[in-house]
């Protein structure tokens, strides 16, 4: 497969790690919600998984990647939507659906390297 496509997936997995990291564990939205610099760092990683997995599209529409139209309108929505965004909803993403993308982009990556 193209550089550029297993490129994007290391970017996606880097990303969510990223987003993981600032959240810290326990998950606690209330920490998040008072922490405008954790809330800026994970909105930017969205943004790039988002333009990640446009770009995989563009590469091959055939890969499948469960809600890749929902997380390209997110990442549109952050980028110029911003100011309707809210922190419940960033987390709903980051608790709801990143755990599900980590396992399918890692799984997407380790067929790259077999």
């Amino acid at each position: 497969m193209d550089n550029k496509y297993f490129q994007a997936l290391i970017t996606i997995l880097k990303s969510i790690e990223n987003i993981e990291e600032f959240i810290g564990n326990p998950r606690i939205f209330e920490k998040y919600d008072k922490n405008l610099m954790v809330q800026q760092a994970v909105e930017r990683n969205l943004e790039i998984i988002g333009e990640a997995i446009n770009r995989i599209n563009s590469i091959n529409p055939d890969v499948l990647i469960t809600n890749k139209r929902k997380i390209i309108s997110a990442r549109n929505k952050i980028i110029h939507g911003y100011d309707e965004i809210e922190n419940v909803q960033i987390w709903n993403i980051v608790i709801n659906y990143l755990p599900q993308l980590k396992i399918e982009i890692t799984e997407l990556i380790d067929k790259e390297k077999n």
